[in-house]
């Protein structure tokens, strides 16, 4: 009789900004559309905010990703332990490792278009942009290392 093979781990990624109510909430939208199931996604902030941007969620919407019933949350230090990625969007949020890490931390310095004197729903959209093509050289990245 044979054992059965363990059912394969699936990556793991957690977004991080302060608030959790915009650049996380979206990058982890982009990521649950994109990856389709072969991700395990979260998000969450260092301080975390009361709503999700409604003009993130908006953008984020004509992506074809949806952020809208997400909510703010902490970060998890269980979570943070256990994933296999863990991505700090801009440099407000700070993630300290936490004893036992299983996974790395990266930054990513975002676009950051009001900088530029660029607002609303452009700014957005740019924003959006330039976490969406982050997030799938993420995903590639991810799945090619599981295959």
């Amino acid at each position: 009789m044979s054992t059965p093979n363990p059912a394969p781990s699936i990556p793991s990624v957690l977004f991080v900004c302060v608030k959790n109510g915009g650049k996380s909430q979206i990058a982890a939208a982009l990521m649950e559309a994109h990856a389709a199931g072969a991700v395990e996604v979260h998000s969450a902030g260092t301080r975390p905010g009361t709503a999700i941007n409604a003009l993130s969620a908006e953008v984020v919407a004509e992506a074809g990703a949806d952020m809208s019933a997400g909510s703010p949350t902490p970060i998890d230090p269980v979570l943070l332990a256990r994933v296999d990625r863990v991505v700090v969007l801009g440099n407000e949020a700070v993630v300290d490792p936490v004893p036992g890490m299983a996974g790395t931390i990266t930054t990513w310095i975002t676009d950051e278009p009001s900088e530029r004197g660029i607002e609303g729903v452009e700014r957005m959209r740019l924003v959006r942009d330039d976490i969406d093509r982050r997030v799938r050289e993420l995903l590639a990245e991810i799945t090619a290392e599981e295959a």
